[in-house]
């Protein structure tokens, strides 16, 4: 068994491993080292080399908090961590990317062309965002602060968003975006829309500034016992709504008050599309799977992994086990996701290599979103600082914090106590304060497990 650690200057030495997580993303991180602490626990601890994880990305983002630093709250390097400094010394880091899987031989190859074998493998590897997909995209995000457009789901732009949001004036119109289809949290794209609209009225600039909100979905949200809640919200703010309305081009006429028109197409009308001109506009570009997935035996016929949406485990290959964003699984795609699905996987996984039988462990599909809905001060908040991340919201902020499961159940941690369609102080400073900390200091090291937070669920023996 290969027990070195590898060196982003070295040559990879592929070999062979007991568990390969592709991925180090927040799904590959927990699950790594949730796997490991139960072996341990257990006192069958793994030896340094069983367990690799392959991922070539330099750099871990925290990738929720980008809403925060849209909405001037936080820096963006608030949020990032070097890759290396995450993955600790008992798991084999592998700096690459994945190019083919070959299930049937239990082993994969690296862009490289080196090749992995693995007796057990985990794919959390995400997805991918498809700016191209928006003719015009790529091209006004590589110029935001000209093109008046931006988006929070890249790192690149997070920040400009708030810039956007400041220098809009009365008399102009900012638009909203959210794709049909899966995005990575699904309450984001209306989150920056709450919060403009916030901090315009703050300032003295809304009604000046219209705000519009334009989804691809037919509702405000795709969970019913949330989505009248937040449709009644949007409208008691004043927000204009659109709905079934796919964004397909941008059109920004070069610098200062050029013309910008957003092109959509009528989800409801065949061959129908509607312009809409805009001074400012938040995009949430559409998402998909992988092409390196997409295109793999693992794949179900949309591109995602194909597992049970129960146990986590692959409909064909049963030693292949996937979380997270990349996977089948019929939720929200979210980090709250995630820390359910862990120890799911880990208990059903672990079962299987010590017992040759998958575990019993079955996940109810808990996913969670918190819509950030205003700053909540009765006075404007003080331009932020970025390089000192500073904090200057008001005692009144408030957040919905929205909690389901497989078919739009609600599953809330304070539902016994408090109705959690309507926006709190308390769940603000928890997804503001307590998950950006809890994210680094306990989930990508394994330790968070679910809506019990530091409390590991107990599964039938």
């Amino acid at each position: 068994m290969n027990a070195v650690r590898y060196a982003t200057t070295h040559a990879v030495n592929a070999g062979k491993h007991k568990v390969v997580v592709v991925g180090a993303g927040s799904g590959g991180l927990s699950v790594a080292n949730q796997l490991y602490n139960s072996f341990k626990a257990n006192g069958k601890e793994l030896q340094k080399g069983d367990v690799a994880v392959i991922d070539a990305a330099k750099v871990h983002h925290f990738q929720p908090g980008w809403t925060l630093v849209g909405a001037g709250l936080k820096a963006k390097q608030d949020f990032m961590r070097p890759t290396e400094e995450l993955i600790p010394q008992h798991l084999t880091h592998i700096p690459s990317n994945v190019a083919t899987f070959s299930p049937s031989s239990n082993s994969l190859t690296l862009e490289g062309g080196e090749t992995v074998k693995y007796d057990y493998l985990i794919v959390a590897a995400g997805l991918q965002i498809n700016y191209g997909k928006v003719k015009g995209l790529t091209e006004a995000l590589a110029r935001p602060l000209e093109s008046r457009i931006s988006t929070i789901y890249s790192y690149d732009t997070c920040d400009a968003t708030w810039d956007l949001i400041e220098s809009t004036r009365v008399g102009q119109k900012a638009l909203f975006t959210q794709p049909f289809g899966p995005v990575k949290c699904a309450g984001a794209p209306q989150k920056m829309a709450y919060m403009a609209h916030d901090r315009f009225k703050r300032t003295g600039r809304f009604p000046g500034v219209g705000v519009e909100f334009v989804t691809g979905l037919p509702v405000m949200f795709g969970v019913p016992h949330y989505s009248e809640a937040l449709d009644k919200l949007r409208r008691d703010k004043g927000i204009e709504a659109d709905f079934a309305k796919d964004l397909i081009e941008v059109r920004s006429e070069g610098q200062g008050e050029g013309k910008r028109v957003a092109v959509f197409k009528d989800l409801k009308e065949e061959g129908k599309t509607i312009e809409k001109e805009f001074d400012m506009m938040h995009v949430t570009p559409p998402m998909g799977p992988l092409e390196f997935i997409k295109k793999s035996p693992l794949a179900d016929a949309a591109g995602w992994v194909d597992v049970s949406a129960s146990s986590l485990q692959h409909t064909k290959f049963p030693n292949v086990f996937s979380l997270g964003d990349c996977s089948s699984l019929p939720t929200s795609k979210t980090a709250a996701a995630i820390t359910a699905q862990t120890p799911v996987l880990v208990e059903n996984l672990s079962k299987l290599m010590e017992t040759g039988r998958v575990g019993e462990a079955v996940y109810d599909g808990y996913s969670s979103c918190p819509l950030f809905t205003g700053y909540g001060s009765v006075s404007p908040p003080s331009l932020l600082s970025r390089e000192q991340g500073a904090d200057q919201t008001s005692r009144r902020a408030q957040l919905m914090l929205a909690e389901f499961g497989y078919g739009g159940k609600p599953l809330e941690t304070f539902g016994i106590v408090a109705d959690q369609r309507v926006p709190r102080r308390p769940f603000y400073h928890l997804a503001k304060d307590v998950f950006p900390y809890a994210y680094f200091r306990h989930m990508v090291k394994g330790e968070w497990f679910g809506p019990k937070g530091l409390v590991p669920p107990v599964f039938p023996a």
